[in-house]
C-alpha cells in the first residue's frame, strides 16, 4: 500500500509515509482478501505489519 518495497514486518506506518487514505486502503484490502471488517483504528492503535497482524490473528 504504501509502495515501498524495503519495508518489513516491524516498518512503522507513520514513518514509512501513511495517512488516514492508506489506513482505510489496508483496512479495504482486508475486507476484499480475508472477509473481515477490520477497524481503521487499529492501523493507528498498532502501526507496524506484525503488530497488526498479532491483533487481528488474535481478534479476528
Amino acid at each position: 500500500m504504501l509502495g515501498a518495497s524495503e519495508l518489513d514486518a516491524d516498518a512503522d506506518f507513520y514513518e514509512a509515509g501513511g495517512d488516514s487514505l492508506t489506513a482505510f486502503q489496508i483496512t479495504g484490502r482486508f475486507q476484499d482478501e480475508r472477509n473481515i471488517e477490520v477497524p481503521v483504528s487499529l492501523v493507528f492503535a498498532y502501526p507496524t505489519p506484525r503488530e497488526l497482524a498479532e491483533v487481528i490473528d488474535t481478534d479476528f
